[in-house]
């Protein structure tokens, strides 16, 4: 039996969480990833989808029951389970307009960049970390959903380093403050969080792994 987790965030709002297929140790983060789908506007969005095992008939029939339209992958190197999800929905895709030349998607996904308005009226944000990342604003939800750029290892939200983190990433992480979010969802680690955490994020020192 496969192991994983649903959590409902809020209306509208929930994700899965499983173990990522080639997760090995000293990759800085831990086995399980998370998944989310939001409804909004008429569809249902499926963000950076790693497909269930058959036996995760819960999450599936969860799925099922109200069918994903739209898939967003968040980051070059998420492409995770985007052709499943084309090919068992019928979804329409969107994402980076550049993947790494090991990992890209067979599907045809529409670019997105910061600033893009999605369908559901997601907007894609930037985050200052110059790794094509693209986080979500979910205004129906109040919530923001980041691929990497944020992360919770043992639990408390920290911002993934870079060498520019003072410069760049703050500035462009704090401008988000702008937006009236009560929730965040990361991939790795506790995936759920709220405002107050990440406040306090943008004040404490990055996760270097």
């Amino acid at each position: 039996m496969s192991a994983y987790e649903i959590r409902d965030v809020a209306p509208g709002l929930w994700i899965w969480r499983l173990d990522y297929p080639d997760w090995r140790p000293g990759l800085g983060w831990g086995p399980m990833v998370a998944s989310t789908v939001c409804e909004s506007g008429g569809d249902v969005i499926v963000l950076d989808p790693l497909a269930p095992p058959d036996d995760a008939t819960d999450v599936w029939s969860r799925l099922d029951a109200r069918p994903p339209t739209v898939a967003v992958v968040l980051k070059p190197d998420h492409v995770r389970d985007v052709d499943t999800f084309v090919d068992r929905y019928g979804v329409r895709a969107y994402g980076p307009q550049l993947f790494w030349r090991t990992n890209i998607p067979k599907a045809e996904l529409e670019g997105i960049e910061p600033g893009s308005e999605l369908p559901g009226g997601l907007v894609a944000l930037y985050d200052g970390r110059g790794r094509n990342e693209t986080p979500l604003w979910l205004p129906e939800q109040r919530a923001l959903v980041f691929a990497d750029a944020l992360t919770a290892p043992e639990r408390e939200l920290l911002v993934w380093a870079t060498p520019w983190h003072e410069e760049r990433v703050l500035p462009a992480l704090r401008a988000l403050l702008e937006l009236p979010f009560e929730h965040v969802i990361v991939s790795h680690g506790d995936p759920v969080h709220g405002r107050a955490a990440y406040e306090r994020a943008l004040d404490l020192a990055p996760w270097t792994g």
